[in-house]
């Protein structure tokens, strides 16, 4: 039976990757080793200048082994992979994630740093990203149709396969786009709120506006046009 370790960047308790976790169970033997809380937009970093710890917790899917870790999601990838799976884990799973992980927008995702960690350590890896809202119709109805897909097509060194599903209704949802570039459009244009902390300090808090234009082809544009998004990332040729 196949191994499947599971990360995200969200936290253990998120409800994306309790569904993941779900899921990948009819895939093979899953394994669950996620932050202990949020991480978002830590990209790829790892923790080099004091340990991390990781610990079993209980998981509300049966049969999942899974694991809370300090670190961060390449973290728990590195630590999964290397000590914690017997053997090594046959794919990598990373997600659901809470919001889209498309266009340049990728290189900020710690959902796509754990994915490339995992295509780092030689491991064939799928990154899910989904609207950032409670409407799951589109994910729940594709996810195991594409996670049976993609597990069975290869990849090459430092790639990853990059799965986005649109946060429409799925009566608007209208399909499957494969083959998605990745965009280089912006996902937002951010500017900053500057705020007067003391004489001489300045907080300074991001906002971001959202980008709807995108050009054909790409992962940006699919999800505009209410399709799941299907396409290879590749971190360092």
């Amino acid at each position: 039976m196949r191994k499947i370790l599971i990360t995200n960047d969200d936290g253990i308790n998120a409800d994306g990757i309790v569904r993941l976790a779900k899921a990948a169970t009819e895939f093979g033997e899953v394994w669950v080793v996620a932050p202990d809380s949020q991480r978002s937009a830590m990209s790829h970093s790892v923790t080099l200048r004091h340990s991390v710890e990781a610990w079993k917790v209980d998981f509300p899917v049966p049969e999942v082994h899974a694991y809370a870790c300090d670190g961060q999601p390449a973290d728990c990838v590195r630590i999964g992979v290397l000590n914690i799976v017997p053997g090594k884990p046959d794919h990598v799973f990373s997600g659901i994630n809470y919001g889209y992980n498309t266009a340049t927008d990728l290189q900020y995702s710690a959902t796509a740093g754990a994915a490339f960690e995992a295509a780092f350590q030689r491991i064939h890896t799928i990154a899910f990203s989904e609207d950032a809202s409670k409407n799951h119709e589109v994910t729940d109805r594709y996810l195991k149709e594409i996670m049976a897909e993609l597990l069975c097509k290869p990849l090459a060194i430092n790639q990853i396969w990059n799965v986005n599903f649109p946060g429409c209704r799925l009566a608007e949802c209208k399909g499957i786009l494969r083959d998605r570039v990745v965009s280089t459009d912006n996902f937002y244009t951010d500017r900053y709120i500057e705020t007067k902390v003391s004489e001489g300090r300045i907080s300074y808090m991001v906002e971001g506006i959202r980008n709807y234009n995108a050009l054909d082809g790409t992962d940006l544009k699919a999800i505009l046009d209410n399709y799941v998004s299907v396409g290879i990332a590749t971190n360092i040729s």
